[in-house]
């Protein structure tokens, strides 16, 4: 498979090593700072797929490059999702297809959906309070975490007493607390605590490396070649 990197850092680093050392090749590297019109090159036969790992403010001009010049892109920038109804219309519009997680790691998407499952169990024995939080490493420009954010939508979903999330200690009963904390070079941990007025009940994800993001991502690369629309881990893993 050729696959065309855009963006260069940590996670461009080691999808780029493991895509290598598993036979496939990367044909091409667009530094966030390139100007967008330079995916066009690696189009029509350059490259097979696309993965982008970028800032906020690059993502949505980087996906939509892709998807005008008809190159299917996997993408796992977080902090842009103001954008993605635009996005799911460009697909739609020129018949391309994007792939899109905000975390990649198989452990991860399990932590989401027994997260939904716990939510809704919680709930309806009644009783409990629920807060997310997150610790990432310093150069983290997104907060929440694309993760946390998931994980809270999962649990607003399936736990009527919550509708909205707040990123402080919650102000009202209906509100989520989502706390974030950047320290030191911490890969990502995620974790979801209940609390009664007799125990407390926790799920956790921490990540060790950032081995198995770029495991999940060339999954996701692998599988979309050939697929129109718009997809994400709950395709590709069948939860």
């Amino acid at each position: 498979m050729n696959i065309l990197l855009i963006g260069y850092g940590k996670m461009g680093q080691a999808i780029g090593a493991l895509a290598e050392a598993q036979g496939h090749r990367v044909v091409g590297v667009i530094d966030p700072s390139q100007p967008a019109a330079a995916i066009a090159d690696f189009a029509h036969g350059g490259a097979d797929v696309a993965i982008e790992f970028t800032h906020p403010d690059a993502a949505f001009a980087n996906v939509s490059a892709c998807l005008e010049v008809g190159l299917p892109v996997v993408c796992g920038s977080t902090g842009w999702l103001h954008h993605f109804e635009e996005a799911k219309a460009l697909v739609e519009a020129t018949g391309g297809s994007l792939f899109y997680a905000s975390n990649y790691s198989v452990g991860v998407n399990l932590f989401f959906h027994f997260n939904e499952y716990i939510a809704a169990k919680m709930h309806q024995f009644g009783g409990y309070d629920v807060t997310v939080r997150e610790i990432h490493h310093t150069q983290k420009i997104d907060q929440p975490s694309g993760t946390a954010l998931t994980a809270a939508e999962g649990i607003l979903r399936n736990f009527p007493g919550k509708t909205a999330w707040r990123n402080s200690v919650a102000q009202r009963p209906d509100e989520l607390t989502v706390l974030s904390e950047r320290r030191g070079d911490v890969v990502g941990t995620h974790i979801v605590t209940y609390t009664s007025a007799v125990d407390a009940l926790e799920l956790s994800h921490a990540a060790h490396s950032r081995t198995g993001f770029a495991q999940g991502t060339l999954l996701a690369a692998e599988w979309l070649p050939g697929r129109t629309g718009v997809f994400g881990m709950k395709e590709l893993l069948g939860l």
